[in-house]
């Protein structure tokens, strides 16, 4: 897909991937919804990218999990530039590390990890379907397809988000509807150093197992990714391309791999 003259809504807009990716999106001739949950983050982004591209874009603050905000986020994308062709459910949380994560933590974390995904996709696609195209833009991450040290919510979330990218790829694929999964390692964004600054010996290790196993990357180089993969059609966008040889050796043995993470995680837990 060429996104010149599309229209696009982009949650987590206020800054990290998402604001590049509004950015990014305007420079190639996109319309853009800009939305976070912080409406004054969200605003500057879309000010900023208007101040060079006039009119490209809106901002609105919204809670991405609550369906009544989608609709009215897709509401706002119309009356603004027309229907909505891409929709990059981009918002996510990293969660509370360890097996003491509370039912409300993981309840956020399935919330705003999965089910904003679930929820956009029921609004969209019925609408894609009778227009015969329209595209999914998920972000998960590299843990949504190897794990996560330190937090089982982001973990078990992320991988959830790659299924469900999967199934809708393979349920609507032929019928116009493509679907791109983002699954970085680490992206220089507040939610990398989440783990680190949270005081507790699991989210500092979940932090550096991402600094110490491949480059950190910024949110530009990733918004270049995404957008090579829409060219593309592709589904998997892998900014560190290590990810793939990563995935391959824990399928082709899994408990070696789970004996190697194991033997990481000791490492990670006993530096200062």
């Amino acid at each position: 897909m060429n996104v010149a003259g599309r229209v696009a809504v982009v949650t987590g807009g206020g800054g990290g991937i998402g604001g590049a990716l509004v950015a990014r999106l305007a420079r190639e001739g996109a319309r853009v919804v800009v939305a976070d949950l912080d409406a004054d983050s969200a605003r500057e982004v879309s000010e900023r990218v208007n101040a060079g591209l006039p009119g490209s874009t809106v901002s609105a603050g919204a809670d991405v999990s609550d369906t009544g905000q989608i609709q009215q986020l897709v509401a706002l994308a119309e009356s603004a530039f027309g229907p909505v062709d891409l929709y990059f459910a981009n918002a996510g949380i990293a969660g509370a590390p360890g097996l003491d994560a509370s039912e409300q933590d993981w309840d956020l974390s399935i919330d705003v990890n999965l089910r904003a995904h679930i929820r956009a996709a029921r609004l969209l696609v019925p609408r894609w379907l009778e227009r015969g195209e329209g595209y999914f833009v998920s972000t998960a991450s590299a843990a949504g397809l190897l794990t996560q040290i330190g937090s089982a919510t982001y973990a078990v979330t992320k991988h959830a988000a790659v299924a469900f990218s999967e199934w809708l790829s393979v349920t609507y694929g032929d019928r116009g509807v493509r679907v791109s999964c983002l699954c970085p390692m680490g992206v220089n964004t507040k939610l990398l150093s989440s783990g680190e600054d949270s005081g507790d010996a699991l989210g500092r290790a979940a932090t550096r197992a991402v600094t110490s196993a491949g480059d950190v990357l910024e949110p530009a180089e990733v918004a270049d990714a995404v957008l090579a993969a829409i060219e593309d059609e592709r589904f998997l966008v892998l900014p560190h391309e290590d990810v793939i040889e990563m995935y391959r050796q824990k399928g082709s043995d899994y408990d070696r791999w789970l004996r190697g993470m194991r033997r990481y995680q000791r490492s990670l837990l006993t530096q200062p």
